[in-house]
């Protein structure tokens, strides 16, 4: 058995037992924000007076409490040991939690870098670290089977780089499910390193995009689950596949009370984060052939399951299209749809 599976089996239940008084992190808490949600509010190129931009993590902070949320998922690349100071007692002050989103060092010159976010980001008081081993959709991305051996390659040097960064100073990297690694790829790759300070941020509808069944993704990766971002999804067919989105909570085809039960079953000190990016539908061309030039053992059967699913799902209206809204308006569509989901995670399922 490996460390960090049996770790994950004997361990929290244990340390739980063994503490007098359960400890801040497992306690239940609401639901956060990914910063992502506000994609349109952060740091943003249009004033507005309805919906002010968040300039940092302080401002994400308040609006955050403003709305009910229970903490948020944001950016800690380039903080300043003062700054991180000024996030913790904000974050203190409003009873909120913190998770950072960090990138990986490359090389072995980005190691002091890396290891002072995750230093800037503890005394925040983030105690778990969401990264992304990939640039871009593997399908958008990478166009040859050599190319994405390639990144398999360089997420582990840069894994084995934060490893003992993250070891040192007890901060957890959750490795997030982002239309780029299979779960059974991503599962390997946690193996491979082997620690118990590296696991995932599980993503509940990415993986739609890889032609994956998405309760098959979970029950795969919830074992190694750290955090999450919670989302619901909407499919529709197109000529060449299908349209992915984000739809509010509850309005689209993902079992989100089972995942949710299946998160805390595995982890109950996992965090569920709301990732509800409002935008355009993304294509997921999967009948053209470069679609395919990763995959080399993907079978048909998966492409099959896959458009049956999208058919059997048909959206009860028209996918969300933002692009052609003013600024406003998709700022409006943009917090319209994350306090609706804040207000399903509550009266559905029990994230209070």
């Amino acid at each position: 058995m490996y460390r960090r599976e049996f770790l994950q089996k004997a361990g929290v239940g244990a340390v739980a037992l063994s503490m007098p008084q359960m400890p801040d992190f497992f306690k239940t808490t609401g639901m956060g924000i990914v910063v992502h949600s506000y994609a349109s509010r952060w740091n943003p190129k249009t004033p507005s007076s309805a919906y002010p931009g968040f300039a940092n993590a302080l401002d994400l902070l308040d609006h955050c409490h403003e709305i009910g949320a229970g903490g948020a998922q944001v950016v800690v690349n380039d903080w300043s040991a003062e700054f991180a100071k000024k996030v913790r007692e904000k974050r203190e002050k409003l009873g909120l939690y913190l998770e950072g989103s960090i990138a990986l060092p490359k090389k072995p010159g980005d190691v002091a870098k890396f290891e002072q976010e995750v230093v800037n980001a503890k005394e925040a008081g983030a105690q778990i670290l969401r990264t992304v081993c990939s640039s871009g959709r593997r399908y958008e991305t990478y166009h040859s089977a050599e190319a994405f051996q390639e990144l398999r390659k360089n997420a582990l040097v840069s894994l084995q780089l934060s490893e003992p960064v993250l070891r040192k100073h007890k901060v957890k990297l959750g490795v997030e499910n982002h239309k780029d690694w299979r779960a059974k790829e991503l599962v390997a790759l946690i193996k491979q390193m082997n620690s118990e300070w590296i696991g995932v941020t599980l993503d509940f509808g990415n993986s739609i995009a890889l032609l994956e069944d998405p309760m098959e993704v979970i029950q795969t990766l919830v074992p190694y689950v750290f955090t999450t971002h919670v989302k619901d999804m909407a499919v529709e067919e197109y000529a060449d596949g299908f349209l992915l989105s984000e739809v509010p909570l509850g309005q689209g085809l993902l079992n989100l009370p089972t995942i949710i039960e299946l998160c805390k079953k595995h982890n109950p000190a996992v965090t569920f984060n709301l990732e509800m990016i409002t935008r355009d539908p993304l294509e997921i061309p999967c009948l053209k052939p470069d679609y395919w030039a990763t995959f080399d053992n993907v079978p048909g059967s998966d492409l099959a399951r896959t458009l049956r699913m999208v058919r059997e799902h048909k959206p009860k209206t028209a996918l969300p299209r933002i692009s052609q809204l003013s600024a406003d308006n998709r700022l409006a569509a943009e917090e319209g749809n994350i306090v609706a989901c804040l207000s399903y995670s509550k009266d559905h399922i029990g994230l209070k």
